[in-house]
């Protein structure tokens, strides 16, 4: 298995996101080859601001592992993490952090602004961008697209 593999499962997370009108952004944790841990963005349906896909799946994972500290995953996201999910990416101790496309609104592993090269912060991780960023990127470009026609014609 690899990056681009697990990548597909976050991506098929993300569909299953727009088909909630939920932005379509999907994570998996993986641990030793195997995904322990899956979410999709549903901040809307939840009522919570917390519910991005990133802290959804770490969620899962920690619940799975029965522990809240992940070392030793990697967990993947077809839209590059902001802040509040790079926050809980530390605070789990994931290893690696695989994004597909860049978000250069929000995006804190270097679109915007990079924490994980904040010298200062107690934890790193290796950071992957670019993953099947094409991908990713049409997924949420089209989704976007029919929300704005979807606005102009009602």
């Amino acid at each position: 298995m690899n990056d681009e593999h697990f990548m597909g499962m976050a991506l098929d997370l993300a569909r299953e996101a727009g088909t909630l009108d939920e932005v379509p952004v999907g994570a998996v944790v993986v641990k030793d080859g195997e995904i322990i841990g899956c979410g999709c963005n549903q901040p809307i349906g939840h009522h919570d601001p917390t519910a991005h896909a990133e802290v959804l799946a770490l969620r899962d994972a920690a619940t799975q592992l029965g522990n809240y500290r992940l070392p030793g995953c990697t967990l993947y996201v077809t839209l590059e993490p902001c802040a509040m999910c790079i926050g809980a990416i530390f605070h789990a101790r994931i290893a690696r952090v695989v994004f597909g496309a860049t978000d250069p609104k929000t995006g804190a592993a270097g679109s915007v602004i990079d924490l994980f090269e904040v010298g200062k912060l107690n934890h790193h991780a290796e950071v992957i961008g670019g993953v099947r960023a094409e991908e990713c990127g049409a997924l949420l470009s089209g989704f976007f697209a029919a929300r704005r026609q979807k606005t102009a014609v009602t």
